[in-house]
């Protein structure tokens, strides 16, 4: 899990993103607490605003401050219903009060991917066995 800290620059947080092959990072002071979240779509709507010289901006200053988390006990369908209807793709993992990782919107697309596959194998082993 990629985390930065607020006053890391943008330019710093593009590096993260491409070193990690990721859309999102928590903004972190000490890689446990969560101060903010910022994607790749935060900087392209600041970019737009500012020009080049966001990229030595910290990172507190484009980031989303107010963090919707979850825990990993939590229903992947609640969790895929609070994401599509406050449109954001990306909720950091907290347990015990410390962030312990990020899950995608990918990542609850491919449970439910996954769901309905092991559903369907079902399914057609019932049909298989009906006499």
């Amino acid at each position: 899990m990629a985390t930065v800290t607020p006053d890391a620059t943008v330019r710093r947080l593009l590096a993260v993103l491409a070193e990690h092959n990721i859309g999102a990072a928590v903004v972190s002071p000490d890689g446990a607490s969560i101060a903010g979240i910022v994607t790749e779509r935060d900087v392209v709507r600041r970019m737009h605003e500012r020009g080049a010289a966001l990229l030595d901006a910290p990172v507190a200053e484009i980031m989303t401050a107010d963090v919707r988390t979850c825990a990993p006990a939590d229903d992947v369908e609640d969790l895929r219903r609070t994401m599509t209807e406050n449109r954001f793709r990306h909720v950091p993992v907290l347990e015990d009060g410390r962030l312990a990782g990020i899950v995608s919107i990918g990542d609850v697309v491919k449970s439910a991917i996954d769901e309905l596959e092991s559903e369907r194998e079902h399914l057609v082993d019932y049909i298989q066995r009906a006499p």
